[in-house]
Formats: C-alpha cells, sequence, structure tokens
C-alpha cells in the first residue's frame, strides 16, 4: 500500500470501529433505528400510556446514558460513571422539557403507581438473599444492624450541631435536613415524615412535603457520587470487601454460580413475585413495617432454616441475575425523569442547605467506616450499605448508591438498614417536632 492509500485505510478502519460498537449488546447503527422510532413515536405523542411505551422509554434511554457515561473521562474516572450519567441526563431531559411532558407523565406512572420499581426490587432482594452464603448473611445481618443504627445516631446530632453554628437552628437542622435524608425516600419517607410534621404543626401535607424533599433529594445525589468515588478510592486495598460485607472463609463469599435456564427463571420470576404478595399480607397487617422489610424477614428466614429446596434458590438466582443485567440501566432512567426535579432541587440550593447536607453524608460515611471496622466488617462496604444507602431515597436511591459502586449484591443489607433506620426516624420524628419546632 503507497502513502496515498492510508488515509482511505484509516477511515475503512474507523467505520468497522464504529460499526462494531455495541450498547448492551444491540449494534451502533441498530441502536440507532431504535432510538429513531421512539424519537418519532414520541414527537407524535403516541407513545402507549402502558407497560409498552415505558418500558421503551427507559430500557433505550437507560442504556444510551449509561453507555456514554462510561465513556466520558471525568464521570468514569471521579464521578460514578453510567449510573450518575444516567440519572442526571435523565433528570435534564424531563426537567427541561426535551422530552415530551406526556412521555413524562408515562414514565412517572409506570414508575410510581404499575410497581415497575416494586418488581425490579423484589427481584433483588429475593435474589440476593437466596443466592448469599447462609453463614455469611447470618453473621453479616448480626454485626450490620447495630453499625447501620449508631452511624445513624452520629449524623443526627452532627447535623444538628453544625446547623447551630450555621445559625439554622439544632432543631430545624435535624428536622428539615438530617431526618429526610435518613427516612428512606420518598414515598415510605418523606411523605409520612410530612403528614407527621403537617399534623403536629397544623399545616397541610402538601406544603409540608415541599419542604422535605430537596434534602431527600440532594442527600440522594451526594450519595451516589460518594459511592462511586469510595468504591474507587478503597479499591484493591485492605479495607475493600469486593462486594462483601464481612471477612470470612473464602468458600462462604463464593458467590453461587448458576447456569441459565429459561423455564428455571419464570420459576424465579414466580418466587420473587410470592415473596413480595408476602409482604403485601404482612404490611396490611402491620403497615408501619415497609413490605420491603418483610420481603427481606421472611426470605432470611427461608434461607436460614433452608426451607427452600436448591431448584428454587437457583431459580431465584437466575431471575435476580436476568433483572439486574436487563433492567438497571431502566431503573436508573425511570429515577431520573420520574423522581429527581432539578428545577426544584436548584430553588433549595443555598450555601447553609448545602452544607448540611455535605455534614450528613460526611458524617455517616466516616461513622460507618469506623464502627464498621470495628465490628469486623470491611470499612468500603460498610460506608456503602451501612452509611451512604441511609442516606438515599429508599429503595431507588438504594439501587442508584450500588450501582454506582458496583455493589448491588448488597441489596438485602442496603435495604435492612434502610427500612429499619427509616421506621426508626419516623418514630423518632414524631416525637421531636413536638419540642423542636
Amino acid at each position: 500500500m503507497n502513502q496515498g492509500d492510508k488515509p482511505v485505510a484509516d477511515n475503512k478502519l474507523y467505520k468497522n470501529k464504529i460499526l462494531a460498537t455495541k450498547i448492551s449488546g444491540i449494534s451502533l447503527p441498530m441502536y440507532l433505528i431504535m432510538l429513531a422510532v421512539l424519537i418519532l413515536i414520541m414527537a407524535m405523542h403516541k407513545l402507549p400510556n402502558n407497560i409498552l411505551g415505558a418500558v421503551l422509554v427507559l430500557t433505550l434511554l437507560g442504556h444510551l446514558f449509561y453507555f456514554i457515561g462510561e465513556k466520558l473521562p471525568i464521570f468514569n474516572s471521579y464521578l460514578g460513571g453510567g449510573s450518575v450519567f444516567c440519572i442526571f441526563a435523565s433528570a435534564a431531559l424531563a426537567t427541561f422539557g426535551i422530552i415530551p411532558a406526556d412521555t413524562v407523565d408515562i414514565t412517572k406512572n409506570f414508575i410510581n403507581n404499575m410497581g415497575f420499581l416494586d418488581f425490579y426490587i423484589a427481584a433483588l432482594i429475593t435474589g440476593a438473599i437466596l443466592g448469599m452464603n447462609r453463614n455469611l448473611l447470618l453473621k453479616a445481618s448480626v454485626r450490620f444492624i447495630p453499625v447501620a443504627l449508631l452511624s445513624m445516631i452520629i449524623t443526627f446530632f452532627a447535623v444538628g450541631l453544625v446547623g447551630m453554628l450555621l445559625g439554622n437552628g439544632f432543631g430545624h437542622s435535624v428536622m428539615y435536613v438530617s431526618l429526610p435524608i435518613m427516612a428512606g425516600g420518598i414515598g415510605a419517607g418523606v411523605v409520612p415524615l410530612s403528614s407527621i410534621y403537617g399534623h403536629a404543626l397544623g399545616q397541610s401535607s402538601a406544603t409540608m412535603i415541599s419542604q422535605l424533599i430537596p434534602a431527600s433529594a440532594l442527600g440522594n445525589v451526594i450519595a451516589i457520587i460518594s459511592a462511586a468515588m469510595v468504591a474507587k478510592v478503597g479499591k484493591d486495598t485492605k479495607y475493600d470487601g469486593h462486594g462483601i460485607l464481612m471477612e470470612i472463609d473464602p468458600k462462604y463469599s463464593k458467590t453461587r454460580q448458576v447456569e441459565p435456564d429459561i423455564m428455571q427463571m419464570g420459576v424465579g420470576m414466580l418466587m420473587a413475585l410470592t415473596f413480595f404478595m408476602i409482604g403485601t399480607i404482612l404490611n396490611s397487617l402491620v403497615p408501619k413495617v415497609h413490605t420491603y422489610a418483610f420481603i427481606i424477614i421472611v426470605v432470611i428466614l427461608c434461607k436460614t432454616f433452608n426451607l427452600l429446596p436448591q431448584y428454587y434458590e437457583d431459580a431465584a438466582i437466575m431471575f435476580n441475575q436476568l433483572i439486574v443485567k436487563n433492567l438497571t440501566h431502566a431503573v436508573l432512567a425511570g429515577i431520573g425523569i420520574a423522581l429527581l426535579n432539578l428545577s426544584l432541587l436548584a430553588s433549595a440550593l443555598t450555601w447553609q442547605f448545602v452544607v448540611l447536607c455535605l455534614t450528613s453524608i460526611i458524617t455517616i460515611s466516616l461513622a460507618s467506616a469506623f464502627i464498621g471496622k470495628m465490628f469486623g466488617l470491611f470499612p468500603v462496604e460498610s460506608v456503602i450499605t451501612a452509611g451512604l444507602c441511609n442516606n438515599s431515597m429508599g429503595g431507588t436511591g438504594n439501587v442508584a448508591v450500588l450501582s454506582a459502586s458496583n455493589r448491588m449484591g448488597l441489596i438485602a443489607f442496603a435495604q435492612m438498614g434502610n427500612r429499619l433506620g427509616g421506621a426508626i426516624v419516623l418514630v423518632i420524628a414524631g416525637i421531636l417536632i413536638q419540642f423542636l419546632h
């Protein structure tokens, strides 16, 4: 080949590289065709208001933004990569009206009212717990719960004291920043918290909720970014458990490997849904305990007493892997579109408010690291689950935090601390509002 042929060869190589690019297993040209169909039907305002339309929007956008985020230098190095970029890019589309309002409404309805997150989280919890070694599960749970609760107590007082120094007052700082951040999200945390505050102060829940959501949202955002940074800084150090909460005999820490079986995956789906229904039944009998908490308790009991044959445990693991692999990015896009309003967040960003939110995140991270180490937990995993997940927006926040830190296998512990801690926060808030308002 002579010198004049080189640009042609380079151009051909470049084209082949583009054609070989795949986004979640789909070639780039095919992905662009699918994306063009989605854009066209959204522009025509004909997107179906059901599972078909919502899943297509969330999956295509989620995988695309995750792919981009993993390629961007700053995001993939310091800000959580694809997970964080996926959430913020999706939120920007909704907040600034880049995607039609009816598409946003369809997505919000699917996320908030059609049980998509419940479906996803039920699969995660069931598969994660049943796929865990029984000895590891029991030993880690006993140590994890006190670490999470002690870290939350220390954080509560730290936010209050910093609030006093900033002139916000101890009471106002803990009631409107600390407790909303640690309450366990919007549906299970901020909403009942607003009702508690409203009843005590003689105001409507709607008035109160607008004062509580910014803390929950900003805390969630900082927690996601922090989780990615903690995982990166602690990587391959003696503090890194590589997704295992505590040091244990290596034969107990290995995740069980299962060969995919299409029919068995269907069995796993029914297992996850059945456990969710059991949790729903128990929640109807004891409404103050969240459905997810009951699912965790029941699945742990099944694992502890070996109530399920291995076939059914393997089925749950398979279904968990199927859902995590294919729908995690869709969930992240859904969080951005349905739950993160950038305009509302920006309007609350006074420097004092930001400092208090940072205080909560930094304190709970340091506390969970040191206390976790004392209790025999790996500090990196302890910070992410006992710390940052307790400053996230409940189930959706946990998914985002764990995804950003590549620790999705710890969802059971994240939910355990989040739900238990959130329930305690609501009880404490009901008492303190009488004295600190």
